[in-house]
């Protein structure tokens, strides 16, 4: 084929990677053909002229015919000598003489004549045979010189196809469409998340683009994409909640409205079967609540303002701590008047209180950061579950509203969200996280460890494609197969197995960018495509991984096939995502390895499997396989071209 591979060696800035989808354009040419050997030769004969054994076997047949004509023939010639003694001693009279000379004479020579036709025709047979062999010896001869020329040409195809099979490329990109906007990942452990989250995120930045991870998992997910955003001369933001909560001033200015509907849904946290009346009356609340604070009315001003309606603890030391001013305080006892609404609302008050307490710290000590093409919000594990989770809703509730004031960027996909064990947030949370990213064009990738009914509800909801990735549960495994659909045969390589089961112990934990004493390097400059391999290579877990199983390059060619089945789907290596969506021809489905080490093999290529076999196809015969370029003509990986006027910036609420 020509050497056309298209994309190949380019990263598309409007293209969302999942992983890398292993198949062979042209199969195993098997062995060569083995060389012909003149006993394997068809109808081969010996190469004697003549069998020595049946000349013999003749002559002796001959001279058992002649020996009576030879006897007679002796016979009769000594009988000429004794009658031709006899007339000349004329004992016999010559006329008798001459008689018996004549008879006798003539048997003699046609004895002679008939002895010499018999050698004469043994020795026509043995031409004969003689001529037969040689005409069968060229013949083989011919054979022979056709079925290695024939062995030559076949060889020379084989040579042609291996080499094919050799060079060809055997791991593709899988992309979404690009009128997807939005990806859930159901299923999948801890390492598995990290190598997705580490591809998806990479391959964003290096195409130039804005990344905000929302990590509810404890695991440290984002950590290898941290390292690579510095490689490639981004400085992450990360923020280890709740110890940097003072230092989070996500949300510190959005109106009263907005921040008072982004506290009711805080605290519904708790309580899962909640009405949109119980949000309404808690939003009625804080709204007239932040009305009496003012302008930028910080966290634990209002948790003393829900102190003061609750009639919890002493009014003084807010008012000596300076979170409430005397006329406030007049105004808050007021707000409700008195009576038995004033019972509801003290006790509500008091729920408030007691939850939103756990954001008194949010944006205290906040600084002007510099801007960052990746930002990181995670949890800590060390914290309590209820209070991360209470973190958790707050995070992905004022990203929301961020969102919604947000103008909608000319780019989808520019600003991508990746919020990490979404299944800890509530439903409705989730639906307006979705409509605010679909209404702004943001991408929004949404992980979730297990199928719970609110996931179930929501799961390729709208435009959206699904990855599964290795679902434990054997429920989740039964949904998920029934999602997709029994019939669909997928290719698993070795490769993916091998190195799977050398990463599941993967392990770590973030450190903060934003604490005090935190250093941070200045900005550096993109590496383009070679800072995306080498980034990928220097300082990642999975590189190390896989150089061992790239040891062996049987490996890398070995494969096998299943059906998604739930048992299959129970025991899917660590790394491999099974990409979903529907299309006008009916339900695609692809399997693909979320390795980001893949994308430093030698055989790998941007380009989807379809695409380029529709180009191969289409292309000329060549005899030359095609060929990967060391380094593509222009750099398709441009260095950090900072915001464009769309970009998201939290800090000013827009």
């Amino acid at each position: 084929m020509a050497d056309v591979h298209p994309e190949h060696a380019q990263l598309q800035a409007d293209r969302v990677y999942l992983g890398w989808q292993y198949a062979m354009m042209y199969p195993d040419p098997g062995p060569p053909p083995r060389r012909p050997s003149p006993e394997e030769v068809p109808a081969a004969e010996p190469e004697a002229a003549v069998d020595p054994t049946w000349v013999r076997r003749e002559r002796l047949q001959e001279d058992l015919l002649n020996r009576p004509v030879k006897i007679v023939g002796v016979f009769m010639a000594l009988l000429s000598v004794l009658i031709l003694g006899l007339g000349i001693g004329e004992v016999m009279a010559w006329s008798f003489v001459a008689v018996g000379l004549t008879v006798s004479a003539g048997v003699a020579a046609i004895c002679a004549y008939a002895v010499h036709q018999g050698e004469r025709a043994l020795r026509s047979r043995i031409r004969e045979q003689e001529d037969r062999s040689a005409r069968r010896r060229e013949r083989r001869e011919r054979e022979l010189a056709d079925a290695q020329e024939e062995h030559a040409r076949r060889y020379r195809e084989w040579a042609a196809r291996k080499q094919r099979f050799d060079r060809q490329l055997t791991w593709y990109a899988v992309a979404v469409p690009d009128e997807i906007d939005r990806i859930d990942v159901a299923g999948g452990t801890l390492p598995g998340w990290s190598a997705l989250i580490t591809l998806l995120g990479a391959t964003r930045l290096y195409s130039g683009g804005h990344l905000t991870v929302l990590d509810l998992s404890e695991g440290a997910i984002a950590k290898d994409l941290i390292e690579l955003a510095r490689r490639g001369g981004d400085d992450p933001l990360v923020w280890v909640l709740p110890t940097d909560l003072p230092r989070l001033d996500l949300g510190s200015t959005l109106p009263p409205e907005a921040f008072a509907d982004v506290l009711a849904h805080v605290v519904s946290v708790s309580e899962e079967h909640r009405t949109t009346r119980d949000l309404s009356f808690d939003n009625a609340i804080l709204e007239r609540v932040l009305e009496v604070l003012g302008e930028n009315a910080t966290i634990n001003q209002v948790t003393a303002a829900l102190r003061a309606l609750a009639q919890v603890g002493d009014p003084r030391d807010d008012l000596r701590f300076g979170l409430l001013t005397a006329s406030q305080l007049e105004r808050i006892g007021t707000l409700f008047g008195r009576g038995v609404t004033d019972r509801v609302v003290i006790e509500r008050a008091w729920a408030l209180e007691s939850q939103l307490r756990k954001l008194e710290t949010l944006g205290s000590e906040a600084v002007r950061l510099p801007p960052a093409r990746l930002r990181v919000v995670s949890m800590d594990r060390q914290a309590g579950v209820f209070g991360n989770r209470v973190l958790g809703t707050y995070v992905a509730t004022a990203l929301t509203h961020i969102l919604r004031r947000s103008p909608a960027s000319e780019r989808p996909w520019y600003h991508t969200i990746i919020v990490a064990g979404a299944d800890k947030l509530r439903g409705d949370v989730l639906d307006r996280l979705m409509d605010a990213c679909e209404t702004s064009q943001t991408g929004l990738v949404l992980t979730y460890r297990s199928l719970t009914p609110t996931v179930r509800e929501r799961l390729g909801r709208g435009h959206a494609a699904v990855a599964f990735m290795r679902l434990g549960n054997a429920e989740d495994a039964r949904v998920a197969s029934e999602h997709m659909g029994t019939e669909h045969r997928l290719e698993l390589a070795h490769l993916t197995e091998t190195i799977g089961q050398a990463v599941d112990g993967l392990n770590g934990s973030y450190t903060s960018t934003v604490g005090e004493g935190a250093g941070r390097a200045g900005p550096g400059e993109g590496k383009g495509a070679g800072g995306l391999m080498e980034g990928i290579t220097e300082s990642t877990e999975w590189v190390r991984s896989a150089s061992k199983a790239m040891g062996e390059e049987r490996v890398l060619q070995r494969s096998r096939e299943f059906l998604i089945e739930p048992h299959q789907l129970q025991q899917l290596p660590t790394t491999s995502v099974i990409v979903t969506h529907a299309t006008a021809e009916g339900r695609q489905v692809r399997l693909a390895d979320a390795n980001p080490a893949i994308l430093t093999f030698p055989k790998t290529t941007l380009g989807e499997f379809e695409e380029v076999r529709r180009v191969m196809l289409s292309a000329p015969e060549s005899p030359e396989p095609p060929k990967r370029p060391e380094r593509p003509e222009q750099d398709p990986f441009p260095p950090n071209l900072g915001p464009p006027p769309e970009r998201l910036d939290w800090r000013r609420g827009h």
